[in-house]
This record gives C-alpha cells, sequence and structure tokens, in this order.
C-alpha cells in the first residue's frame, strides 16, 4: 500500500496530522498553527510560494474581514440592539409564541451577520423575555444559539466555510456559489430547527433559571451624568418624555437644571434650550456616544475639560482619543462622606469625574453635591498622567478600563443602508462579492458609523490569519493528488450507493469532524475531496461541496462545535450532556434536508 503514495502526498499527510494534532490540543494558537501549515506547505514543495500565501488576499478572507467591519458598524450604532428589541417585543407570551418569532427572526438577523454576534445581542434580551414570560432561560438559550448557526446557512457570507467552498468550486473550474444560492437549503433548515425545538426539542431541554451575574459578565449599569444642550442639539425644542421615547437614545432624566438652578418636578414636559443640563442615569456606551454625538457634551467636560470641536469627538488623528477609566472608592479613603465639588478631582488628579455609578442607593441629584461612599465607582477622564495619580493613590482600590463603546444612534439607519446596498451589489453581479464587502467597509469608515480604529479593531486578526492559512491545505490536497486519492476510496466504498445515501455520509463524518475543528478549516480540507468524489461519481460538485460545508456550519453534537453555543453555556446553567441531548437529532434532520435538497438544486 505505500507504494500507492507519492512522496507529496506522505509531506501532505504528515502535515495535515500536526496539523489536526495542534488543533486538537491548543498547545498552540489556531492563527500561528495556520501560518505554520503555509510555511510547511512551501518548505516541502508541494506548493509554491505564490500559492502558499494565496489565502491572504482570497475571497473568504477579504470577505470575512470587511463583513466583520459592517457587523461591527450595526453593533455600535446600535442597529443590531434595536432590531433585537424588536424581536422581544414581538414575541408571544407562551413558549410556543416565544419560539416561533425569536428563532426565525434571529436566523435572518445571523444570515448576514455573525452567529456569535448576533447570540451576543439576543442573549440579554432572551433573558429578559425568560423572567417576563415565566420560561426558564434553559428553555430559550439553546435555540437561539442553534438558530443563530442554522441562520448561517441562508448566504454564503454567513459563515467563512461557505466563502471556501465556493472558492473551491472556482479553483475546480466551476462558477463558484452566488450570495443566495444556498438560501432555499438555509431557510428550509431554519424552519425545521424551528419546528424541531416547538414539537420535540422543548422535551428535551432541561427546565433551569438563567444565571443572570455571568450573563451580565459583571456589567454595570444605571451610571449617572450629565449632559449639557448646546445651540445644536437635536434636542432643542423638544420636551423630555418625547426624546425618552425615542428608541434612538438609551437613558432616563431625572433631573433638569437651568440657569443653575434645579427644576422642580414635573418637568417631562417641558421644552428643552440652549444651556439646559440633563440629569441622567443611562449605560455606558452613551456615556461615550454624548462626546461624539454633535449638539451634546458631558457637562463636566464642558465646565472643567476641554470640550469636543465642530461637535464631534472621533477626530483622532488631531486630538487623540479619549482615556475613559472605572475607579472604585476604597473603605477608609479620605474621599468618603465628601462631595465631589468639595475634592476638586481636576487640581487634585487632573482628571475628570464624568459618571458615577452605586450599588445601592438611588442617585439622582446633581452630581458636585453627591457625598462619596465606600465601593462607589466613578468614571473618570483624562490624560495618562493624570490616571497614572489616581492609579497611584490608596483611596482608590482598583482602576480598569472603562468598557464603554460609542452607540451613534442617529446613523443606524445609515449603517444598516449600507449593509443592505452590500449585499444587493453582490446578489446582483453588480460587484464581485469581495469588492462590494470592501466598499460597505470604506463606507461606514466614510460616514462615521465607525472610527478607523473601531473598523481596525472589528477584524478579528486570529479568524483573518487562520482562514488564510487554512485555504492553502485545500491547495495542496488538490495539487498533491491527496483529494483524488482519498476520494477515489470513498468512491470504492460508497459509490454504489444512492446519491442521497452518499450525501448523508459525507455529512455524517464531516460532522464529526467539525466538532473538533474550525467550520473553515474542516471545509477546506474536504471540500475538495467532495470535488473530486462527485467528478469519479459523474455528479456536479455542488452538492457535495455544499453538503461539507453545511456539516461543518449546522452539527450540532456537542457544545464546542460552535463558539455561540458556548456563549450561553453559562447563562443557561447548560450541562455538556443537554447538547448532545438536544442537538444529535437536530443534526441527523438537517442532514436529511441537506441531503434532499442539494442534489434537486444542483442536478
Amino acid at each position: 500500500m505505500p507504494g500507492h503514495f507519492s512522496l507529496q502526498q506522505i509531506s501532505f499527510f504528515i502535515i495535515l496530522a500536526i496539523a489536526i494534532f495542534l488543533f486538537l490540543t491548543e498547545r498552540i494558537r489556531n492563527d500561528l498553527v495556520a501560518v505554520m501549515i503555509v510555511v510547511a506547505l512551501y518548505a516541502t514543495g508541494i506548493l509554491k510560494a505564490s500559492e502558499a500565501l494565496a489565502g491572504f488576499s482570497s475571497e473568504p478572507a477579504i470577505v470575512v474581514a470587511g463583513i466583520f467591519v459592517l457587523s461591527e458598524a450595526l453593533h455600535q450604532t446600535g442597529l443590531s440592539d434595536t432590531i433585537g428589541d424588536w424581536i422581544g417585543r414581538l414575541a408571544g407570551k407562551s413558549y410556543t409564541g416565544v419560539i416561533s418569532v425569536i428563532m426565525p427572526s434571529v436566523a435572518l438577523l445571523s444570515a448576514f451577520t455573525h452567529h456569535v454576534t448576533t447570540t451576543a445581542v439576543m442573549l440579554p434580551v432572551t433573558l429578559k423575555l425568560s423572567g417576563e414570560r415565566n420560561i426558564p432561560a434553559s428553555k430559550l438559550l439553546m435555540p437561539v444559539s442553534f438558530a443563530a448557526s442554522l441562520g448561517t446557512t441562508i448566504t454564503i457570507i454567513g459563515a467563512p466555510a461557505f466563502l471556501i467552498a465556493s472558492s473551491v468550486l472556482q479553483q475546480s473550474g466551476r462558477p463558484g456559489l452566488s450570495i443566495f444560492s444556498i438560501a432555499p437549503i438555509g431557510l428550509s433548515l431554519s424552519l425545521v430547527g424551528t419546528i424541531f425545538m416547538l414539537l420535540v426539542g422543548r422535551f428535551l431541554l432541561p427546565s433551569r433559571e438563567g444565571g443572570e451575574e455571568q450573563a451580565n459578565h459583571f456589567r454595570l449599569e444605571e451610571y449617572l451624568t450629565e449632559i449639557t444642550i448646546l445651540k445644536d442639539s437635536p434636542f432643542l425644542d423638544k420636551d423630555i418624555s418625547e426624546i425618552e421615547k425615542d428608541e434612538r437614545y438609551h437613558f432616563n432624566v431625572v433631573g433638569l437644571m437651568r440657569n443653575k438652578r434645579r427644576k422642580r418636578p414635573p418637568f417631562k414636559n417641558e421644552k428643552l434650550k440652549e444651556g439646559d443640563v440633563l440629569i441622567v442615569r443611562t449605560t455606558p456606551e452613551e456615556i461615550v456616544a454624548f462626546r461624539q454625538e454633535a449638539g451634546v457634551e458631558l457637562h463636566p467636560i464642558l465646565k472643567y475639560g476641554e470640550p469636543k470641536t465642530n461637535g464631534k469627538g472621533n477626530n483622532e488623528e488631531e486630538h487623540g482619543e479619549d482615556l475613559f477609566v472605572q475607579a472604585v472608592v476604597a473603605p477608609g479613603s479620605d474621599l468618603v462622606n465628601r462631595t465631589l465639588s468639595n475634592i476638586d478631582f481636576r487640581r487634585r488628579y487632573g482628571v475628570l469625574v464624568v459618571s458615577i455609578w452605586r450599588k445601592r442607593g438611588w442617585l439622582s441629584e446633581e452630581m458636585a453635591k453627591i457625598k462619596l461612599r465606600a465601593g462607589d465607582v466613578l468614571v473618570l477622564e483624562g490624560d495618562e498622567e493624570g490616571l497614572a495619580r489616581v492609579a497611584n493613590d490608596n483611596s482608590f482600590l482598583m482602576i480598569v478600563p472603562f468598557h464603554g463603546e460609542a452607540r451613534l444612534r442617529s446613523k443606524a439607519p445609515l449603517a444598516g443602508l449600507i449593509m443592505l446596498a452590500t449585499i444587493l451589489l453582490a446578489a446582483f453581479n453588480v460587484m464581485t462579492i469581495e469588492m462590494a464587502a470592501l466598499a460597505g467597509a470604506a463606507l461606514v469608515v466614510l460616514t462615521n458609523c465607525l472610527t478607523p480604529r473601531q473598523a481596525y479593531r472589528a477584524i478579528d486578526s486570529r479568524i483573518f490569519v487562520f482562514i488564510a492559512g487554512a485555504i492553502p491545505l485545500g491547495a495542496a490536497i488538490q495539487k498533491s493528488g491527496t483529494a483524488q486519492l482519498i476520494a477515489g476510496w470513498l468512491q470504492y466504498a460508497i459509490g454504489g450507493l444512492h446519491e442521497t445515501l452518499i450525501l448523508l455520509i459525507l455529512f455524517a463524518v464531516v460532522a464529526v469532524i467539525t466538532q473538533f475543528m474550525s467550520d473553515a478549516a474542516t471545509t477546506a480540507l474536504f471540500a475538495p475531496v467532495a470535488v473530486a468524489l462527485a467528478q469519479g461519481l459523474g455528479h456536479p460538485p455542488e452538492a457535495y461541496v455544499v453538503t461539507v460545508a453545511m456539516s461543518a456550519v449546522a452539527a450540532f453534537l456537542t457544545p464546542i462545535g460552535h463558539h455561540g453555543n458556548l456563549l450561553v453555556y453559562g447563562p443557561g446553567r447548560y450541562h455538556f450532556a443537554d447538547f448532545v441531548r438536544v442537538g444529535t437529532p437536530l443534526t441527523i434532520l438537517v442532514a436529511l434536508v441537506v441531503a434532499v435538497l442539494s442534489p434537486i438544486i444542483w442536478h
């Protein structure tokens, strides 16, 4: 038998075995393993340098980078959060009503954004629904995670596996996949998944209340701060109740100051004027957004600091990035029982207190009059020197980064339109999918939906490098003849079976492998084998390649197969066996749908 192997094939199998071992043990980061694969394929002569490095300029890598940026724009402008809230409102009162709305909605949302992002957006919404509808969180969170993964099968931009599958088809001389070519299968899978959860899954899911503290990840809410209305503010001549009802803004006004005097309640119907100061309770995201939205400014910064210019706070190159940190007041500190106005943080440390959070107690008065307590969390703004003085002062227990991200909600419609335009340009072949993704990514930065720093930060470099390294693995298995060799073995073993049964066996093999490898790596490895197998049987390769990709992204045999599952694992208080019990029958249904529909679509 060894005589049947060429030197290149032996070299490839050795590289593949080592790569799989490293992927499984995770002794080395996956992206670094991908780089090692590129170097090894070149060093052994299996691929030329240009072929080994082709993954970095490949369609999948470029599209994934662009989609990361576009998805981040939806997140940063608050559009994804708003959509999540809409889904929550549409959900019915019963378990059937909630699942019937939330799973298809999550699937459609996940078709155009990363499934982990969708799951993260829906996690707090689902936990809130769980409490309001008196439904155990464990009955809802797993269906949400599964729906997010099933939704990625609706478009080829939903998961890198389909982009790699399309690339492999193009390398074999086929046209490749269009953006909605897999939609009939994806929509069917989303429907089947929803029906399964309603009829069968609900009885297999455990009944456990959600772990709220784990879901929140120690996230602090309801910060108290003050904002000043400027001359070009969109709030001018609007009453407070009208602003609070506007879904673009997430804050609650607890006080109004005009001409340095506090207005007595009721003040919610007061028309706002230039110079008015609102005392508000809000989220970390809104606090940062106040620095970037035109027409409003954090009152402490306007009064004591350096206000933004031209109504914008995102001119990073000219002014540098604002540094925000959280500092916890220590017990026994000389700051306890003193008001912020008496301490004068600007003179003492060179920083400003822009917000305050208290675990217990109802903060609603002007910040300057609040007497500090041990355990209060102060949000400070200042330069590195000033924040270093705070860090070295025993008056504070700790100093940690402030994790608020600006939510430029006024840009949400624009971000949504850019995403829609990107999809339509690719769908109607006006632009190639990678060029449409690049154009969309550039537009969200040019229109200030994202800052350049946020755009670069949105691109997960580990996934980008990993995909770039996995693609040459697919090229090598073809060039070395290994794909044809394995396909020959498969053809000998199962070639006489019905095509549907062949696709089911192919799905099963990939489903097991993808539990231990990423969907991208599994598809890069098996898609060329699928092409060779289909060609050997005289069948169109599309059905075989799509079956591989579908199995790579929609096999739910364990919780470790998808990152979204790991996201809900803690908050849902799940056990490993819960995913096996619910996911295995769902995976069998997915396999049947894919094996039946794929040959019909590509016949």
